[in-house]
């Protein structure tokens, strides 16, 4: 992090103060490593549902590629991380990964090979 304060003018608010930076964020440091993970495995979850239709206006979102990308990237975290937190945190990661993949597979019009499907280098194959 940088010494540098943030232009006066630029961080003023509506009503011309400046914000309190203190009450608004807080040190990395002291953001306990389950939050960090969960709140990053929930970002991609997330990012993943959108991008299988799953949102409102869902076929709006729709991108495949994209989805296999983060299903993927969520997969190893959990599969990294998953130790790291324990089960009590890591259950419901694995279970929101376990449905992002069902649902890839649900929604490709090419199914992957059992095994191959986004994830599943970490999670093992999956049938449904």
């Amino acid at each position: 992090m940088s010494d540098a304060t943030p232009d006066s003018t630029a961080a003023a608010d509506s009503d011309g103060a400046a914000p309190d930076f203190d009450t608004l964020t807080r040190d990395i440091a002291d953001v306990p490593a389950v939050e960090v993970i969960t709140t990053v495995a929930v970002h991609l979850m997330s990012a993943a549902a959108v991008n299988l239709g799953l949102a409102e206006d869902g076929s709006d979102h729709k991108d495949l590629d994209e989805a296999r990308k983060l299903i993927h990237a969520l997969a190893g975290l959990v599969d990294a991380g998953g130790t790291e937190i324990s089960s009590f945190h890591a259950a419901p990661l694995r279970d929101g990964l376990k449905s992002l993949q069902l649902a890839f597979r649900e929604a490709s019009v090419v199914p992957d090979q059992p095994g191959q499907g986004p994830g599943e280098k970490y999670t093992g194959a999956l049938y449904g």
